[in-house]
């Protein structure tokens, strides 16, 4: 490692950068239809692109992995509660491992 404190004091820096540059520059009212409903969704969006490849990748065969999405898709669109979806969809996993391993 060359610098350990450099590349910390980089990271932190574009990090303050990112949060702070928002606030400072932009400060009239957001009046654009197509800007607001950007920035409404961002968070979603952002969640999803984190925690889809999460969910494929979780267990050691894909075809559960998917077949644990699916229940737990299904579930949550029927409005179930979430630990509800939750424990259906890891036991969806688990004994789709057991039967395609």
């Amino acid at each position: 490692m060359h610098n350990i404190f450099g590349y910390i004091f980089v990271m932190a820096l574009v990090t303050y950068l990112v949060r702070m540059l928002p606030l400072t520059l932009i400060r009239r009212d957001i009046n654009s239809r197509f800007v607001k409903s950007f920035l409404y969704y961002v968070p979603y969006a952002t969640l999803a692109a984190m925690t889809f490849p999460a969910i494929i990748h979780a267990s050691d065969s894909m075809r559960a992995s998917v077949i644990g999405f699916a229940v737990a898709l299904g579930l949550s669109f029927r409005k179930r509660s979430l630990l509800t979806v939750a424990v259906a969809a890891c036991a969806a996993v688990f004994v789709a491992e057991w039967f395609l391993i």
